[in-house]
């Protein structure tokens, strides 16, 4: 099922997020570490927090604001490796899992909205 691959996925990059702001915190780096560990982590929690939304508009509603969190640390992470804060295995292993992230949400958003009725 897809959005337990999907849970899992974002609950092992949750992981590997707060693994590389706590390196990131040994290495002196303050603001970005801040603000990816934020984005990092809300993927997950708003995709956990889509399971028990109030109907189909509120679930849709989280499922978009994962994306938008997805899209922003993925922004971060091309940020962290331009600033030589992180290598490029280090990069291309977590914005490849970022990628698969957003992909996931963009079709569950596109099912969600298929099977939601029309409003007028």
């Amino acid at each position: 099922m897809k959005e337990n691959k999907l849970a899992e996925l974002s609950m092992d990059f949750s992981i590997q997020i707060i693994q590389l702001v706590k390196e990131l915190k040994e290495k002196r780096e303050t603001i970005i570490s801040g603000q990816i560990g934020r984005s990092g982590t809300s993927i997950g929690a708003n995709l956990f927090e889509a399971n028990y939304a109030q109907g189909k508009k509120d679930f849709i509603s989280k499922l978009e604001i994962a994306l938008k969190e997805a899209s922003e640390t993925g922004y971060w992470l091309e940020l962290l490796y331009r600033t030589n804060y992180i290598d490029q295995k280090t990069y291309k292993t977590l914005n490849d899992q970022c990628t698969t992230i957003r992909v996931l949400i963009v079709r569950s958003c596109r099912t969600a909205k298929k099977e939601s009725p029309k409003e007028s």
